[in-house]
This record gives structure tokens, C-alpha cells and sequence, in this order.
């Protein structure tokens, strides 16, 4: 379901976790729904058990998921979670805009700049 980038310089735990949150508030996993076992995906991915242990633990902590004694981990049924995640790219969206401005770049290039990307989502989008 998940796969890893081996180039990106973040650590594999993390990568687990910033794909296991997008595909839960893209709504791919809903609430309630039984995580892979660790061991599974551990075998999936290729990787220890220990590292998706830890990225289970990040997402509990983060209210993403929810662990049952004995039966695995599960969806946290968490609406504020995606709204918590808009607010946080808009922030981020204005520091990016402010540090933009501070150096000298025009706002008619950023412009530019989010409608290629949105022309590159609607190709992508196009090809599903």
C-alpha cells in the first residue's frame, strides 16, 4: 500500500508516518479500519519491525490511529485532524509567500508557480 523513497534523506519512520497520515485524511483508510499488522508490513516494505512499530507509535501519538490489546492498530475516527492539517500548509503557505517577498521574488512569478502546479495535479489527476 505504502512505499518508501530510499533516497530521501528523512529517516524510514518517518516516511511511514507521512504516508500513512495522507493516505488517512485523503480518506483512502476510514475511521475504524485495521492497520496492517506490524510484522505484515514490515515484510512489506522491507524493513525491521521496530521502525513500523515506532511509526505506529508516532501516529498514535499524533491521534491518527488507535491501538486495541490484541487486535492491531486502528483509524482514529479524528475530523479535526484534517482541518488542523489545512491550517497548518496555509501557515506555511504564508511564511513561504513572506519569505518569497523578502527576497525578491514577484508575486506574478509565485502566481505562475502555483498554477504549473496545479496544471502538473490536474495531468496527474488525469492519469488515475
Amino acid at each position: 500500500m505504502i512505499t518508501l523513497d530510499y533516497s530521501d534523506s528523512r529517516p524510514i519512520y518517518e516516511q511511514i508516518v507521512e504516508k500513512y497520515k495522507l493516505l488517512i485524511l485523503k480518506g483512502v483508510l476510514v475511521p475504524d479500519e485495521q492497520m496492517p499488522s506490524v510484522r505484515n508490513l514490515a515484510m512489506e516494505i522491507s524493513t525491521n519491525p521496530n521502525t513500523v512499530q515506532k511509526a505506529f507509535a508516532e501516529l498514535e501519538r499524533q491521534g491518527f490511529i488507535y491501538s486495541v490489546k490484541g487486535r492491531g492498530n486502528f483509524v482514529a475516527a479524528n475530523p479535526s485532524l484534517l482541518e488542523e492539517r489545512k491550517k497548518q500548509i496555509a501557515r506555511e503557505l504564508a511564511l513561504k509567500f513572506k519569505e518569497a517577498a523578502s527576497i525578491g521574488i514577484p508575486k506574478g512569478e509565485l502566481l505562475d508557480a502555483v498554477a504549473d502546479a496545479e496544471k502538473e495535479l490536474d495531468k496527474e489527476d488525469s492519469h488515475d
